[in-house]
């Protein structure tokens, strides 16, 4: 029962993000002009046949998402690539959206569909750099465990699409954003690192993450982020005066509407926060011990209660061989910290419906999942040491699988408390 009720409210998290009811919430002015449609992230392809949908004028496009996220678009080319390390179809697609708002005037529309995973989609090096490089990147960047906000960051210095620049190939003309945000706190520039919005942030900070951080770039990058070369727009920049820019669904309405439904079934619902960062078994230790003292002391909240939150939590790797998504090793940590405690069950899944590179969304665990996963022959606490919190829920059978959902607004935990 509570496993289905858990369940039932994180799609309606995901219900509640999904572009068909967004975008027509908020299209832009038309213009005198052409309407070009861009796009890049998870839940992109979606949003381009929602808006493609809505608008009753002439139109023409390219969006990229990831592969098996496509949705059949008439007037709106749909292309797939890899995520989260990006591939050369993402390359490819990249030059050619460049290419798509060449030559644009003032009286043109450019709108740009952008969600999460945007980054790994539209990879596009700065001179100086090689595609090789950029996948170097990415992958010391999602190992280091570094927040969004600083990733993209460090993104930002090495691409000439990120950071606004993309709006920059598009002047003159008008560019309207429509973001699906999947990024604590809801900053539309951090977001697929901004492709038209600019980032704050200097190139000093840039240099001082990657030290703080340790990062083992390629010395082509050592080399861009010691110098100013290939610097980015400044939001106070001219380019950017007619642009605009609409946050269209986020984690803060979701967590809403997931808090609505608890309350319709007799349990009250308690929203900590939509944007949760840190790694995630520190925070998961959090949120345990909230539980616990619920569970046990009914306080700071009275039972029945589901705790929610969302953002984006980060997993450092410790080694190789490991499989499983932030959500996955956040709930192996939760497990682990509530073992033996009665009446409380947690989900946690990422709501595009893929927690890191496997097909599962999330997963379930209770105050028996520790138990049952010795039963298993599986040492919990080896298992999170390893970073193998996939191959810990997939072996009893507790892994959420969904497919991909058609949107992304981050991370979704539920923990209720009887």
């Amino acid at each position: 029962m509570d496993r289905a009720l858990l369940e039932q409210m994180f799609r309606q998290a995901v219900a509640q993000a999904q572009p068909a009811l967004a975008v027509r919430r908020h299209l832009p002015d038309k213009p005198v002009g052409r309407t070009v449609v861009i796009g890049a992230g998870k839940a992109s392809a979606q949003m381009a046949r929602a808006f493609e949908t809505a608008w009753d004028g002439p139109l023409t496009g390219l969006v990229v998402t990831r592969y098996g996220y496509a949705e059949a678009c008439e007037r709106i080319e749909i292309v797939e690539a890899a995520h989260p390390v990006p591939d050369e179809a993402g390359f490819l697609s990249a030059r050619r959206m460049l290419e798509t708002v060449s030559g644009l005037g003032p009286d043109d529309l450019v709108v740009a569909l952008i969600s999460g995973g945007g980054s790994a989609l539209l990879p596009a090096p700065a001179p100086g750099l090689t595609f090789d490089d950029e996948q170097a990147i990415n992958r010391t960047l999602l190992a280091s465990g570094a927040p969004i906000s600083v990733m993209n960051l460090i993104r930002n210095q090495f691409s000439i699409i990120k950071g606004g620049r993309l709006a920059v190939h598009c002047a003159p003309a008008r560019v309207a954003t429509l973001v699906v945000s999947d990024v604590p706190g809801d900053d539309p520039a951090l977001v697929a690192s901004g492709p038209t919005i600019p980032l704050s942030g200097s190139r000093e900070l840039a240099r001082q993450y990657a030290e703080l951080y340790r990062l083992d770039l390629p010395p082509h990058a050592q080399a861009l982020l010691a110098g100013d070369d290939n610097p980015a727009p400044k939001p106070d920049d001219a380019v950017f005066t007619r642009n605009s820019v609409s946050t269209i669904a986020s984690a803060a309405l979701s967590l809403d509407a997931a808090a609505e439904l608890a309350r319709a079934q007799g349990i009250e619902a308690a929203i900590l926060s939509d944007s949760i960062e840190g790694e995630s078994r520190d925070v998961a230790q959090v949120h345990a011990a909230m539980a616990r003292e619920i569970a046990q002391r009914n306080r700071p909240f009275s039972k029945p209660v589901v705790l929610l939150s969302g953002g984006e939590t980060t997993v450092t790797l410790r080694g190789k061989g490991g499989r499983g998504g932030r959500n996955a090793e956040f709930l192996l940590a939760l497990a682990i910290a509530i073992d033996g405690v009665d009446g409380i069950s947690a989900l946690a899944a990422d709501t595009d419906g893929i927690d890191g590179s496997e097909d599962n969304a999330g997963a379930f665990a209770d105050g028996s999942t520790a138990t049952r996963l010795r039963r298993a022959g599986i040492d919990p606490l080896a298992a999170l040491a390893g970073n193998d919190a996939w191959g810990a829920f997939n072996a009893i059978g507790d892994l959420l699988v969904t497919g991909p959902t058609g949107t992304n607004v981050n991370d979704f935990r539920a923990i209720l408390i009887r």
